[in-house]
């Protein structure tokens, strides 16, 4: 993607999905009402002065960010299309000193009633043209817009505090991002290594992309089978993997990969939907050695290529 003058149409397209539990109506109302959207609007630690909207077509949309030193990154936009509990189209435009836009986005946010009363958003975002100065901001949008709807994800489960729902895991490999990455996106690999020490793996479908699925059966040690179904929420390739676990125990999994000392660091964040699934898989399965011994398996399967 190559920065290009305001008069260019640029090919920056960014597709997230979230699975919120929370029924359609209240996710809808989120992002329409601008009381609640001054929330979680913005990456961690950035609040909203100001953040109006006028919801009707062509109404316009007014949202003042301050970053946590104190710096204000002004945006305005307008609603293009509102289909009430179904889809929000509107622009998006961040505006320089002088109040001259930067770039402008065209964003198609849409929500889905998903199993158990759940929500499934999807949010396709695309740039329609972008100033040269504009680059470095836009090479960040792929994280911001990820921060930003894990703090609605946050806000929705009515608790910021998430500790005790939560199990995380890092490590470093003396590897490649790229190849780290692959081991993580390519059936042939991960079935090498993936789960504690013991298992083995029937992959039965991956379809690494926003909204694809991941089917796959883990083959315990006493012969015990474990059926896994998950579905790719957000794939940033080199950088993020998001997906959510459909089956019991439900959870998110957000897996990052960052250059490290030579190597490439990987960080696994584990968010259960309620902290008594977190004890019991910590408690009758093992979980957090578990986590442990997966990755020990990722590092032997890449020091063993």
């Amino acid at each position: 993607m190559h920065q290009v003058s305001s008069s260019s149409v640029v090919e920056r397209i960014l597709v997230l999905t979230r699975i919120l539990n929370a029924p359609r109506t209240l996710v809808f109302q989120a992002w329409t009402d601008p009381k609640q959207l001054a929330q979680w609007w913005g990456p961690t630690g950035f609040t909203n002065p100001l953040c109006e909207l006028d919801l009707k077509p062509h109404g316009e949309i007014r949202i003042d960010m301050r970053a946590p030193d104190g710096t204000v990154y002004p945006m305005s936009g307008a609603f293009q299309e509102i289909v009430e509990l179904e889809r929000l189209v509107f622009t998006s435009a961040s505006l320089d000193a002088n109040g001259k836009p930067r770039f402008e986005n065209l964003n198609t946010v849409t929500f889905e009633e998903f199993e158990g009363g759940r929500t499934l958003l999807t949010v396709n975002v695309r740039v329609l043209w972008e100033t040269v100065e504009a680059g470095p901001a836009l090479d960040g949008m792929s994280l911001g817009w990820s921060l930003t709807l894990d703090r609605l994800v946050e806000r929705l489960s009515g608790s910021s505090d998430v500790s005790n729902r939560e199990l995380r895991a890092s490590r470093h490999f003396k590897a490649s991002r790229e190849l780290v990455y692959r081991m993580w996106t390519e059936p042939e690999h991960i079935a090498q290594w993936w789960g504690p020490r013991g298992f083995t793996n029937t992959i039965e479908h991956m379809d690494v992309r926003p909204g694809g699925e991941w089917r796959f059966i883990m083959h315990g040690p006493d012969g015990r089978d474990y059926q896994n179904h998950r579905l790719f929420e957000e794939v940033v390739p080199l950088q993020r993997l998001v997906m959510n676990q459909i089956l019991w125990p439900r959870h998110r999994m957000y897996v990052t990969f960052a250059d490290a000392e030579g190597g490439t660091a990987v960080d696994i964040r584990m968010l259960f939907e309620a902290a008594e699934d977190l004890n019991k898989v910590v408690i009758e399965y093992g979980a957090a050695k578990g986590l442990v011994e997966n990755l020990d398996r990722l590092g032997e399967h890449i020091d063993a290529l």
